[in-house]
Formats: structure tokens, C-alpha cells, sequence
């Protein structure tokens, strides 16, 4: 049995409760009614908050039910679970605290739509996507104040989150339902010549069938879009469990989807319960395809559940990425990129930065300028002006990120600028800074998940690649040089799936997205990220003479 909470509940990482959030775990029963995700005495919304939530009342988004077959329906017991919007520790909302009743009657919802939403033309599939991008995008400012309220990030974040930000430079979110609406009409099949005459061989391409995808708090739309996108795109049917810190964003993008022609049970929702859920998901035969992200502790747990029933398994898990600056890099270009890979969505990301290796030619310079950046950073509620980082999700990811700074210091390491809680108290974390650190300290060695950068001196371009590679993670990774050869050099060395070289921001839609190692299986985004989604039939047809 999962008895881990399926979302990045904080001990993440990229890599397990996603994030990495190792994950957290909870009794059956201490989700509902009682359960606080921010750990955070309760408080009613402010005058502020309230405001925000009439509006995205009115505008017809705010959910509070989990979807099953087409209607929004309660938890079958009453139970709710509360939604807290980190920056303040209000709470914005009770939603439906779902189990495994509810997650089997959205099994058979999602089942029994398949065989029709499997059956429409890739064209009319296409469509319906679209019609669901173009409402995405019509609401994006709506739907980007509600991540900011249940998620923190700076409201400019979570616009490039809802559509694609070009001062991101990432398509995200809506992005993903665009791209795969037009991948629907190009899964091709293959006719294979045959070894005898009177024989015509083929190979076609179907949906793997009904797909459970379990998604994290700090990109409540864009996972969701990334996994729910190629699985429509392919004909399958879907169950989504978001993240209990976050689910509002989640009903939203469903009421959406609904609205878009998505015909009932094609796409449903349960959200409460996370242990009874996943056991749910896992253990039911009509269940193809697990896609999760999370953390790597809780993705082996549903590699090991799925083998049961031998369900597809996609896995985007923790992360440890190396941001390597050598001594001839342009110093300017790779401050602007280690602070974007570094403290986006406030280090909360499974891509960003871990590890800032710098050369020792440079590491001087580097770390004077690049704190002197990091201290120029707006720390405060996203919703206002000019704030680049928001709160950390919930106390429990103060705690860790806190701890592993203390471990820090407590080995060698020296505080360069923060490393303590911010005067703004609730979840805030002062940006920081810290030099003279070595790969065996947990800062290094495993993913902090928070708005922390721990800096290391390296040699030679050798001593930088066996750093970089010494953990069991594999995502992503970023170099900083002016040397081609270096470049091809180093990328093909390092052992991620994923390498940004002179630049910080490398997510997009177009481009495969997954990792090496323990980081997980399978890839998602691009045509690539349809793969998981199709089974692969060869057909015989004999005495074709």
C-alpha cells in the first residue's frame, strides 16, 4: 500500500514530493476537515483576498467540487480540506475531500467514455483541444490570480504559467493544449514490406486507455496541461489528483475543459485523500497509464504498485541540477541566467539551479555580482507590483530549506547574503546566498527546493563534470561558456536529460522534458511526449495473393 502523500508536499525536490517534496506522510484520516496544508493558525480572508475570490467568483471558475462524469460533485461523506493562500495564511476555500469511493466511481467515469472520446477523429479531438487553449487563454489573467492566491508565486510568474510568458521565455500551461491539438492529427502508423508475397504487413497506433495523472503544487496548471494535453491528444481518458495544497487551479482548468466540448467523463477530478486515492488509481485494472510528478521516494512506490496490474509508468521526479560557470563565460549572461534558474517560482522548480559550480579564475567576481543581483530580489505577496519572489509553500518547507542552511554552516560554508526567515514572516525565506560550500552537504547533495544557492569552486573542467554527475539525479543541468567545443563537450559529458547552455530558462513545450537516472522515466512535452500515451499494434493480414 502508497501510504505517502501523492504531492509535492515539501520534502522535494524536483524530486520527490516534488518535490520533491519527498513527500509527506499522513494518516488516512488527517487530510479532511481538520487538515491545514500550510500548517498555519486558520485565519479568514482579509478584505484584499476576498475581493480577488467575488471576482473569480463571477467569472465562473471558482470550483470547490471535484468533477466526476461531467457534474461536480461533494465528497460522498461531506469532508472538506481547506485551501490556505501561502503569503498570508488565509483561508481562500474548502473544497470536496475525496477517497477512494469517489476515485473509483472516476475510474468507471473515465472507462466508460473512452470508448467514444478513443473513437472521434483526430481532427475533432484537435478541435475540442483548441477550443480549450483559446479559453485558457481568454481567462489567463482570472486563472493566473487564483495560482498566485493557492500557490504564492508573483502574479507575472503565473501569467507565464496560464499562457507562455515572454519575459520567461517559456510556453507553458495553455501552451501545451495548443501544441498538442495539432499533434492529435500526426500519429502516423507504418506499412512494413513483406518477407512473403501474399502477406501486407502494418503498424497502427491506439490510446493506452484511461490514465491516472497525480501533478504538484508548484505548477498547478502547466502539469496538469503537460500530462492532460498528449492524453487526449491520443484518445485516452483521464483522472487527474492534484495537489491538495493546490487544487483550485486544477477545477478551474476543468470547468474550462468542459466548456470546450470535452465531452463528460473524458476528464475528471478527485482531489482530498491522497493515500486512498493513490491506492485507488494504482490498483484498479482499468487504470493503462500512471503519469506522475513528484517526488523520486513516491514515484518507486507507484512503480512498484503499478507493477500489479503492469500499468505504463511516466515519472518526472527529483532533481539536483548543476549550473556550471566556467572561467571564459560572459560574466553578465551568466548572472541573468543562474539567478533565473536559481529563483524561479522561488526555487520551488525541479529544474532549478541546485548546485552553482564556478571556476576558481572566476569565483571571486562571480559571487560578489551575482549576490550583489540576488539582493536586488522583491520578496513579498505576489499579487503586488514589482515582487519577484513569493512565500514558500507551507511551514514545512521554511523548516527544511532552514535546516539544510544550518547544516551548511555548522560544516564550513559561509552566508553571503540572507539565510534566515524573512521580516515578513508567514512562509518567507530572505534570498540567499552561500559560498564555500562542498558537494557532501545536504545543501549540495540533495534538492533544497527553496530560494537558497549554494556555491562551489571548482578546478578544471574535469573536476566540474565528476562534481555535477556525483548524484543519483539527472534533470536538468546549465553551463555557462564561451568556448563551443566546450560546449558540445560538456553537454554530451553531463548526465542530464536535459542541459541549458548560456541560458537559465529551457523549459517549452516544443522540446522534451524528463530525465536520466533516478529522475525519472519516460519524457513529456514535444511530439515525444505522446509516446507514453499509445500502444503499438502490428497487424498481419495473410493470403493477400
Amino acid at each position: 500500500m502508497i501510504t505517502t502523500m501523492f504531492a509535492r508536499t515539501i520534502h522535494r525536490s524536483c524530486s520527490g514530493i516534488k518535490f520533491y517534496h519527498s513527500s509527506i506522510s499522513l494518516s488516512h484520516s488527517s487530510l479532511c476537515n481538520s487538515y491545514s496544508p500550510t500548517h498555519l493558525h486558520r485565519r479568514q480572508m482579509s478584505t484584499e483576498t476576498e475581493s480577488i475570490v467575488d471576482r473569480l467568483k463571477s467569472s465562473g471558475l471558482w470550483r470547490t467540487k471535484g468533477l466526476i462524469g461531467g457534474k461536480w460533485i461533494d465528497a460522498y461523506d461531506g469532508k472538506t480540506i481547506e485551501v490556505n493562500n501561502p503569503a498570508s495564511g488565509d483561508v481562500i476555500a474548502s473544497v470536496a475531500c475525496m477517497g477512494e469511493r469517489e476515485t473509483k466511481d472516476a475510474i468507471s467515469s473515465a472507462y466508460d467514455a473512452f470508448s467514444h472520446w478513443s473513437k472521434l477523429t483526430a481532427n475533432d479531438r484537435s478541435n475540442r483541444l483548441r477550443n480549450w487553449y483559446n479559453l485558457l487563454h481568454e481567462h489567463k489573467e482570472a486563472l493566473a490570480q487564483l495560482i498566485t492566491l493557492e500557490q504564492g508565486k508573483p502574479l507575472k510568474e503565473a501569467i507565464g504559467e496560464v499562457r507562455g510568458c515572454c519575459i520567461l521565455k517559456v510556453g507553458y500551461g495553455a501552451s501545451f493544449i495548443e501544441f498538442f491539438a495539432e499533434e492529435a492529427k500526426r500519429i502516423y502508423g507504418d506499412v512494413i514490406p513483406a518477407t512473403l508475397s501474399d502477406r501486407r504487413l502494418f503498424v497502427i497506433k491506439q490510446p493506452v486507455g484511461v490514465v491516472a495523472a497525480i501533478t504538484p503544487w508548484n505548477f498547478p496548471l502547466a502539469m496538469i496541461a503537460r500530462k492532460v494535453g498528449p492524453a487526449l491528444a491520443c484518445g485516452c481518458t483521464v483522472v487527474i489528483k492534484p495537489s491538495e495544497l493546490t487544487p483550485l487551479t486544477a477545477l478551474a482548468a476543468a470547468e474550462l475543459a468542459l466548456q470546450s466540448g470535452i465531452p463528460p467523463g473524458v476528464l475528471n477530478v478527485v482531489m482530498g485523500d491522497a493515500p486512498k486515492i493513490g491506492n485507488t488509481l494504482v490498483a484498479s485494472p482499468q487504470v493503462r497509464k500512471i503519469t506522475f510528478t513528484g517526488s523520486t521516494a513516491v514515484g518507486k512506490k507507484l512503480m512498484a504498485g503499478a507493477a500489479e496490474t503492469v500499468k505504463k509508468v511516466s515519472l518526472e521526479l527529483g532533481g539536483n541540477a548543476p549550473c556550471i560557470v566556467f572561467d571564459d563565460a560572459d560574466l553578465e549572461v551568466a548572472i541573468k541566467g543562474s539567478l533565473a534558474t536559481k529563483f524561479r517560482n522561488s526555487g520551488q522548480t525541479c529544474v532549478c539551479a541546485n548546485r552553482i559550480l564556478v571556476q576558481e579564475g572566476i569565483y571571486e567576481k562571480f559571487t560578489k555580482a551575482f549576490s550583489n543581483a540576488v539582493q536586488d530580489l522583491k520578496v513579498g505577496n505576489g499579487l503586488s507590483e514589482g515582487v519577484a519572489q513569493g512565500p514558500l509553500i507551507n511551514e514545512a518547507a521554511v523548516q527544511k530549506v532552514d535546516s539544510f542552511v544550518q547544516d551548511a554552516v555548522s560544516k564550513g560554508a559561509k552566508v553571503l547574503l540572507g539565510g534566515k526567515r524573512h521580516s515578513l514572516g508567514m512562509t518567507f525565506y530572505e534570498p540567499t546566498v552561500i559560498g564555500d560550500v562542498k558537494n557532501e552537504m545536504l545543501i549540495a547533495s540533495q534538492e533544497v527546493f527553496g530560494p537558497v544557492a549554494p556555491v562551489l569552486k571548482f578546478k578544471t573542467e574535469e573536476e566540474a563534470i565528476q562534481i555535477a554527475n556525483d548524484t543519483n539525479a539527472g534533470l536538468a543541468a546549465y553551463i555557462f561558456t564561451n568556448s563551443i567545443k566546450r560546449s558540445w563537450r560538456v553537454s554530451e559529458a553531463l548526465e542530464y536529460g536535459i542541459v541549458g547552455v548560456n541560458e537559465g530558462l529551457v523549459s517549452t513545450e516544443v522540446a522534451p522534458f524528463g530525465g536520466f537516472k533516478q529522475s525519472g522515466l519516460g519524457r513529456e512535452g514535444s511530439k515525444y511526449g505522446m509516446d507514453d500515451y499509445l500502444e503499438i499494434k502490428y497487424i498481419c493480414m495473410g493470403n493477400m495473393g
